[in-house]
């Protein structure tokens, strides 16, 4: 059984830094791109950093580049998200996301976690 478990929201002021954890268990976590979206009231879910299994290649959304940096630790199949300098518009429920082969497509999701920020 396919699991990706969110954990690490919460409230912060702005400045502050989280880190999110994802843990992923029920699949061959060194052989997944892993990715975290984020999802603000009545937004769409959008991409905020990934990373390729194959070549380690990372991306990240504009408004993050600098203040957060995506991380993967095979061993503890986790998946992290350090988040700086946070921001109130960073405010959002944040979802880590699997995906076999590099494209637009992502097979596993988890169920998020809640990032307030507050100025």
């Amino acid at each position: 059984q396919v699991q990706l478990v969110e954990s690490g929201g919460g409230l912060v002021q702005a400045g502050g830094s989280l880190r999110l954890s994802c843990a992923a268990s029920g699949f061959t976590f060194g052989r997944y791109g892993m990715a975290w979206f984020r999802q603000a009231p009545g937004k769409e879910r959008d991409i905020v950093a990934a990373t390729s299994w194959s070549d380690y290649i990372t991306y990240y959304t504009d408004s993050v580049k600098g203040r957060f940096t995506i991380s993967t630790d095979n061993a503890k199949n986790t998946v992290y998200l350090q988040m700086n300098s946070l921001k109130p518009e960073d405010t959002a429920v944040y979802y880590c996301a699997a995906q076999k082969a590099r494209g637009n497509t992502y097979d596993y999701w988890g169920q998020g976690t809640q990032v307030t920020v507050t100025s």
